[in-house]
């Protein structure tokens, strides 16, 4: 069970640093009741420690790449902006496009996913059903056109799954809900991301039923990744779980990278985490490693 730092990793959730963070998380500012929260720059902040800090004088982009060099990530999923399309145009291999969606406004969302997906061809779809505002179950109808474009556009969606950080309700993401968006869906890659904790036997039980039900370890420190998931990445689930950080909202780099070689995952796996099952489940033109 040795960690392989020779790997090539492909980062399935990362960004560049923050301005300032309070204003990342306005959207969430609107829909928290809790004084204490909305007080904070980061409204999850209450369970992380050492978080990354703001940009501060530095070039966003030399410093995320620097880190990403330092601890061999070859490519990283951005969330589309300015900066990142910049990075692109200078590390064309290394950065790949998610758009993150509210599908509130439906007719407005599978627009803009196409005409996006047209004008910088996107990699991934995201959203965060207990951030939406209001909120929508990963179940409802509201994201059903959603998922046929991802469908029709060839592009898996990332999903958030389990209880959120912010102190918002949790039912829209019971990890139920991905049963019947993977029934009436069968052809949708959907990758749960930030644990699906706590029923993450129960992502486990629908990974095993459902081909496209995939999982990211997005938001968790490698330290705290559930042991179910664990163990189903050492025995049937060694196609199905993903490596994923979270820089720059809570996790450096450096500490993903300090507890990555503690995780117990068998020889075999490590290169299907941290690199070759990205490759699949996201269409990325790179080699896999062995």
């Amino acid at each position: 069970m040795t960690f392989r730092s020779d790997i090539g990793v492909i980062d399935l959730m990362i960004g560049f640093p923050f301005v300032d963070k309070h204003a990342v998380y306005d959207y969430l500012y609107a829909v928290i009741k809790d004084d204490q929260s909305k007080e904070a720059q980061f409204p999850v902040g209450y369970m992380f420690k050492d978080t990354p800090e703001e940009l501060g004088d530095h070039d966003p982009i030399d410093y995320t790449f620097s880190r990403m060099n330092t601890h061999n990530i070859s490519a990283g999923l951005f969330s589309i902006s300015g900066i990142a399309l910049e990075a692109r145009r200078k590390f064309p291999n290394r950065v790949f496009l998610s758009l993150e969606i509210d599908p509130n406004d439906i007719t407005g969302t599978v627009r803009k996913i196409r005409n996006i997906h047209a004008e910088h061809g996107l990699t991934a779809v995201t959203t965060f059903p207990a951030g939406c505002n209001p909120q929508v179950p990963v179940s409802d109808r509201r994201y059903y056109p959603i998922y046929q474009t991802c469908i029709d556009l060839d592009l898996p969606i990332i999903a958030n799954a389990g209880v959120p950080g912010p102190r918002v309700p949790a039912a829209c993401q019971h990890v139920e809900h991905f049963d019947q968006v993977c029934y009436d869906f069968p052809e949708l890659r959907i990758v749960m991301r930030h644990g699906a904790e706590p029923w993450e036997d129960l992502a486990v039980k629908l990974m095993l039923k459902w081909p496209g039900l995939y999982y990211m370890t997005s938001a968790f420190a490698p330290k705290y990744f559930p042991q179910a998931i664990i163990d189903y990445a050492n025995t049937r689930g060694m196609d199905k779980i993903m490596y994923a950080g979270y820089f720059p909202a809570g996790l450096t780099i450096e500490r993903m990278f300090s507890e990555l070689p503690d995780v117990a995952f068998r020889d075999h796996v490590w290169p299907h985490f941290l690199r070759n099952n990205a490759i699949k489940v996201f269409n990325l033109d790179l080699t896999p490693q062995e």
